[in-house]
């Protein structure tokens, strides 16, 4: 017999979401304490928390293999979504990456498409044996279209976002480990031309790169979110400067602290001991979405539970990297924590995925 859903459900990955998602109201709020042109973002992300979290108990009891049956519609829905952003789409600090919904808001379809290509990818390696190199061509040609898109708006961040999913699935995918590698290969090489061109990667991100490489390079330009992040982080000590009371944060030193450098203001505010306890949740999280792969009952579960844990883990190792400097600044927010309601909304679908493949594992196979 099955087991009752409340046994089977995976507790401890839903709350550790909630909880982050708690602080995060908290920190941004601190973030634009002193900012009346952002005095309202906290109440928005409340708003969007509400519906995170009834989007992730009701998506944990679909059968994820729904996802698998529409991955085709699903992927198609969100390549339209990003080719009309080239259109008509709402731009903001230099990039256009949005779809103004008026009243409401705007919505940034490149958040939801992580989500279509991780279930696209793993459906397109159901399909085939993939012993023959040329199979792989679909699944490259898959992500290339979206990718292309989601570069040009200019997102580079979410470009590798995609990318590691890609390489995540084929990875566990593949049952040749050499074709793996070819594609590794031919990554890096589209990577290297991906850099060096002036067509596709604008001049601002290379110079992110560049600081990256040379923090000293520009400390007044470029190299001025990353400066002042390390300054913020740092000055947290052990136990914080206290909430709502960050210098740096305050003052607005760090830009976007309550989006992509939300970081910033924990590491401030509540310390060493604060980020601690975050990134322990943050490994709660992780931990669970491992344990869903490990209780997927088919290929297209686990092919799916790894996009989707590599997506999450991706964004978690970069974003909190970036703000103490052992990664470059590539503008993704902080699952769960960061301002945004197309952001929180995508990664409360994953993790309602993630619940649901964690409770097939009971589920008698005849």
């Amino acid at each position: 017999m099955d087991r009752p859903w409340y046994a089977s459900f995976a507790w401890p990955l839903a709350i550790a979401c909630v909880l982050v998602t708690l602080a995060g109201i908290v920190f941004i709020h601190s973030a634009t304490l002193h900012d009346p042109d952002a005095a309202m973002e906290y109440k928005r992300q409340i708003v969007y928390a509400i519906v995170g979290i009834g989007l992730m108990f009701g998506v944990a009891f679909v059968d994820y293999h729904f996802w698998q049956r529409y991955a085709l519609p699903i992927y198609l829905g969100s390549v339209g979504l990003l080719a009309f952003i080239l259109v008509k789409g709402h731009g903001a600090l230099g990039a256009v990456r949005w779809i103004s919904l008026g009243p409401l808001g705007t919505f940034q379809p490149s958040e939801p498409a992580k989500f279509a290509l991780a279930a696209a990818i793993a459906a397109l390696l159901c399909r085939g044996t993939f012993k023959n190199f040329k199979e792989l061509l679909l699944p490259l040609a898959v992500v290339a279209v979206p990718a292309f898109l989601i570069l040009k708006q200019p997102d580079l961040g979410t470009t590798l976002v995609i990318v590691t999913i890609l390489m995540a699935e084929l990875f566990f995918g593949l049952p040749n480990l050499m074709d793996f590698f070819i594609v590794v290969g031919g990554g890096a090489a589209v990577a290297s031309a991906v850099l060096t061109s002036d067509k596709l990667l604008k001049p601002f991100q290379r110079a992110r790169l560049l600081v990256f490489l040379n923090p000293q390079a520009d400390p007044q330009g470029a190299g001025w979110n990353l400066r002042q992040s390390k300054i913020a982080v740092g000055s947290g000590e052990w136990f914080g400067k206290g909430l709502f009371h960050g210098t740096q944060t305050q003052l607005h030193f760090v830009p976007e602290h309550s989006r992509d450098f939300i970081f910033t203001v924990v590491g401030e505010e509540v310390g060493y001991l604060g980020a601690m306890i975050l990134v322990a949740l943050y490994a709660v999280i992780i931990a669970g979405g491992v344990r869903a792969i490990f209780a997927a009952r088919d290929r297209f579960g686990v092919l799916l539970g790894v996009g989707l844990v590599a997506m999450l883990a991706f964004h978690i190792i970069i974003n909190i990297g970036m703000t103490i400097g052992i990664m470059p600044i590539t503008g993704i927010p902080l699952p769960f924590m960061s301002y945004g309601g197309s952001a929180i909304l995508t990664d409360y679908l994953v993790v309602g995925v993630l619940l649901n493949i964690a409770m097939q594992r009971d589920k008698l196979v005849f």
